[in-house]
């Protein structure tokens, strides 16, 4: 069982994807091939991404962050995606997950809706929650602040993110030290209030590590 900031450590690596993606509303499937690149951050991006905290309304304890940088563990990845109807997709950006415990106010915005069905978890002390900061969305540019939750025991980390016109509910579980499972469900954004339910898109994926290339 891996801890919050091994989980990420563990998750580094060049890791290639296979992925099939339904889209509920419109009834077709197609499947996807990515390459990721991860490596964990460096102090500096990691204060560059704690700056862009306070324009989502996030006002983070940089004392005890800087005191010990592995409690706000993080990713930058670049990745290349080709679907099998022959679009490429390359996107590089940078993440940082921040446990609620270094949070001391948090001002987002006020009309984001209820978890949907697909992001609630039971409360238990297990539970590692907080939120996501990207420097780079996927679904909409930009910055973006999201909410994440980690369980010890399964492994699985889960992020869910409120853009503008949906809901992504994003999972990531490793089950081996060289193989993930991936979910991602994505919601249409319901009227302000109202908790998301009408699914537009699922996708499933296998991601494997790959072995370190040997040095001539």
């Amino acid at each position: 069982m891996l801890n919050f900031q091994d989980f990420f450590t563990a998750c580094t690596g060049l890791w290639k994807t296979e992925r099939i993606y339904h889209s509920i509303l419109q009834g077709e499937v197609e499947r996807s091939y990515t390459e990721y690149r991860v490596e964990s951050l460096t102090g500096d991006q990691k204060q560059a991404i704690l700056s862009l905290s306070e324009l989502g309304g996030i006002k983070v304890d940089m004392a005890q962050v800087k005191s010990d940088e592995r409690v706000c563990p993080g990713f930058a990845i670049a990745f290349d995606t080709v679907s099998e109807s022959g679009e490429q997709v390359s996107m590089s950006l940078k993440a940082l997950f921040i446990p609620d415990a270094y949070v001391i106010s948090n001002e987002m915005s006020a009309d984001a809706p209820p978890l949907p069905m697909a992001a609630q978890v039971p409360a238990t002390q297990e539970v590692i929650e907080g939120f996501y900061l990207r420097d780079e969305g996927y679904s909409e540019g930009g910055a973006v602040a999201s909410r994440f939750t980690y369980l010890p025991s399964r492994q699985t980390l889960e992020m869910t993110t409120c853009y503008r016109r949906s809901v992504a509910v994003d999972q990531m579980r490793l089950v081996a030290p060289d193989l993930r499972i991936r979910t991602i469900i994505t919601y249409q954004r319901p009227e302000s209030g109202e908790a998301p339910t009408v699914i537009d898109l699922v996708g499933f994926g296998v991601e494997r590590r790959q072995p370190l290339q040997g040095r001539g």
